[in-house]
């Protein structure tokens, strides 16, 4: 089974980021030091009197894992994914995340729908370390069916120059150090939903491989680095950092890399349960795997070699598994 075989072709979305950044080039000004394409848009704030300040933002949604909520009517954790997708975007560029706004739009959206959602998003900005600062929630029952909803959010980061992670140094020879994630995280749920309903198995069915119910594993939330990367980066040079969501450790690194270096993977970590229940289940094959899912690596940060040791030490303070993924090589 392959991702396009469920509704979702990721080569046109990539087509229509392109013709985005054509478009976005005539908004663009000297103050942008990155816009549309990477992890977050940068911002310099130089022009207006704040010298070495940069701002950096992104936006981004939860996609289809809202359904498994509503399958479920569990509502109090997918706000923490919608923060978890924003603030780990924005922390990849070397910022602090600031601040967070949501949108929420639905069909019948009940007080107490709205409430379990925001708890989620509080929760998330407090892991963060950013300030829930305001959103909009928009009722549309021509748009969306009874118990229907969707999700996006926005935050906002500033970082001194000297901070931003922007992968100009990237060297050859240097490491890229995997941060373990807690499941699914956000991505990919278009192809699982397909895979679990052609398999006839609902979201009560309890999995020997998982230790819970399909439901509980398919909602655990999507894991928060932003304290930790920042950490990461107050004590060595991280030269790159990415955030592994659509398109897989396998598209996601490449992003950040000089045009004249590539990665080599080392895809020896241990893949956690889910996947390889998704995967058998489905049957699909390696490459598609690791071209939709994170296969267990949510974050990755590339350093000297001299400095893994370092960030591992520094995730296994933060209870979050760390290994060795790759490693950056010239063009042949």
């Amino acid at each position: 089974m392959e991702y396009s075989k469920a509704g979702v072709n990721i080569d046109a979305a990539a087509s229509w980021v392109s013709r985005i950044k054509q478009l976005a080039a005539q908004t663009r000004s000297d103050a942008v030091l990155s816009g549309v394409g990477g992890f977050s848009g940068l911002y310099s704030m130089d022009h207006l009197g704040f010298e070495n300040l940069v701002l950096a933002s992104g936006s981004d949604g939860v996609g289809t894992k809202v359904i498994i909520a509503q399958m479920m009517d569990k509502h109090d954790t997918v706000g923490i994914d919608l923060v978890a997708m924003n603030v780990d975007d924005v922390v990849t560029s070397g910022a602090t995340p600031l601040f967070f706004l949501d949108y929420i739009a639905g069909g019948n959206l009940t007080p107490d729908l709205v409430e379990q959602i925001i708890q989620g998003v509080v929760a998330g900005c407090q892991a963060a370390g950013c300030t829930l600062l305001g959103g909009e929630t928009a009722q549309m029952p021509d748009l969306y069916g009874p118990g229907e909803y969707d999700l996006a959010g926005f935050c906002v980061g500033a970082a001194t120059k000297s901070h931003i992670i922007d992968g100009k140094s990237i060297r050859q020879g240097d490491i890229v150090v995997g941060l373990a994630s807690s499941g699914l995280h956000s991505n990919g749920y278009t192809l699982v939903r397909k895979v679990f309903r052609e398999a006839g198995w609902g979201l009560s069915r309890y999995v020997g491989q998982l230790g819970r119910t399909l439901g509980e594993e398919l909602l655990e939330p999507t894991r928060i680095y932003a304290p930790l990367l920042l950490k990461i980066r107050d004590n060595v040079c991280i030269k790159g950092a990415a955030h592994i969501t659509g398109g897989g450790i396998v598209e996601n690194v490449p992003r950040i890399l000089p045009p004249e270096l590539k990665v080599k993977f080392n895809l020896g970590w241990e893949v956690p349960p889910v996947f390889q229940v998704i995967q058998e289940l489905g049957n699909i094959c390696d490459k598609e795997m690791y071209r939709v899912f994170n296969m267990g690596i949510g974050m990755t940060a590339i350093v000297a070699p001299g400095d893994v040791d370092k960030v591992m030490a520094l995730s296994r303070e933060a209870g979050i598994g760390s290994f060795v993924v790759g490693e950056i090589v010239g063009e042949p």
